[in-house]
């Protein structure tokens, strides 16, 4: 069992953090080469010992940014919260930039809008009307601004925009709820530690991004509810007030659903006449998208409307790509 996590925190060290993470680099090569360590991690539950789920465990339980030596000295002195934190939580990236190839999508749509999204964790992407936005070109000069109707957001999101620029609007947004199987509360300082743990040290701009987005959710908080989106999305659908076109998100959760339930789930989504918009990789919905995605031709994640491909993005919503009347396959 010590193997699989040496062999998983190497991997992680060579090929995913380089680049991203200095310091996720040193702590990982650390405990591909500490069996003590390992041994720790092996007592945690294979699908919740994935290196980003338990360094932000640590953070959030008050080590700092420190170099191996002394986080390891952290993780063998509270080795048994560790594991029960890590065995109790799930990663939850709750990254508001993904609004920003979502924003020409809800602006397809007439408002007032209810939005409901399915993964919310703390319901930071619950507030498109609340942020601002500055769409750049590859040369990274803006190409479209836009802000809230009472002025600009101490949340910006900017976000590389290829090729053509559709036409934007800020959404009226009347009503906002979330489904979570671990809904958090921006008005906890555990959960809101949590949440900025799971931004990467050296990811800076990301960490002021979701702590200024955690503040305006804590000003208004949305409905949050706790459970499997299946068996809860049709109360929560119900309570959306009359007169408002109900919305249903649900940006980068499906790929964290089986395949049964995920087809399932859909179904349901479209039988409740809801408007639906997602952000998901190409193979996820390779039998709903219109027109037909081809994955191995496809760059980042399909934005679509009703299943509807619209757009080409980064998972996160670091840069899109507007696809509508290009043939799905292009890149």
């Amino acid at each position: 069992m010590t193997d699989a996590v040496r062999l998983r925190y190497r991997r992680f060290a060579d090929e995913e953090a380089p680049g991203r993470s200095d310091l996720y680099v040193d702590w990982a090569s650390g405990v591909a080469g500490d069996p003590e360590v390992q041994r720790v991690l092996a007592r945690i539950p294979e699908n919740r010992r994935q290196p980003p789920l338990v360094f932000a465990v640590t953070r959030m339980l008050g080590v700092g940014l420190v170099r191996y030596d002394a986080w390891r000295a952290f993780v063998l002195s509270r080795a048994d919260e560790i594991v029960s934190e890590c065995s109790g939580r799930r990663l939850q990236t709750n990254e508001p930039l993904r609004l920003a190839p979502l924003l020409p999508v809800l602006s397809e749509i007439d408002g007032p809008i209810a939005l409901l999204e399915v993964g919310a964790s703390a319901g930071l992407c619950l507030y498109p009307d609340r942020y601002s936005y500055r769409f750049v070109g590859s040369d990274g000069q803006v190409r479209a601004a836009l802000d809230p109707h009472d002025g600009p957001s101490p949340v910006v999101l900017q976000s590389r925009v290829d090729g053509r620029l559709p036409a934007m609007r800020m959404p009226d947004i009347v009503w906002r709820a979330g489904i979570d199987l671990a809904p958090l509360d921006a008005r906890d300082d555990r959960d809101r530690r949590w949440l900025q743990g799971l931004v990467w040290p050296g990811e800076e701009g990301r960490e002021q991004r979701v702590r200024a987005a955690l503040d305006i959710a804590a000003s208004d908080p949305p409905r949050l509810i706790a459970g499997d989106a299946l068996e809860r999305i049709d109360a929560l659908a119900a309570e959306a007030p009359r007169g408002a076109t109900l919305v249903i998100t649900t940006p980068g959760v499906l790929v964290h659903i089986p395949r049964e339930a995920r087809t399932a789930l859909v179904e349901r989504i479209r039988g409740l006449g809801a408007r639906w918009v997602t952000i998901d990789p190409p193979a996820v919905l390779g039998d709903v998208w219109q027109p037909a995605v081809v994955a191995e031709e496809w760059t980042g994640f399909v934005v679509a409307l009703d299943g509807d491909v619209r757009a080409a993005a980064d998972p996160l919503g670091r840069w899109w790509e507007w696809r509508t009347g290009i043939a799905a396959s292009a890149t």
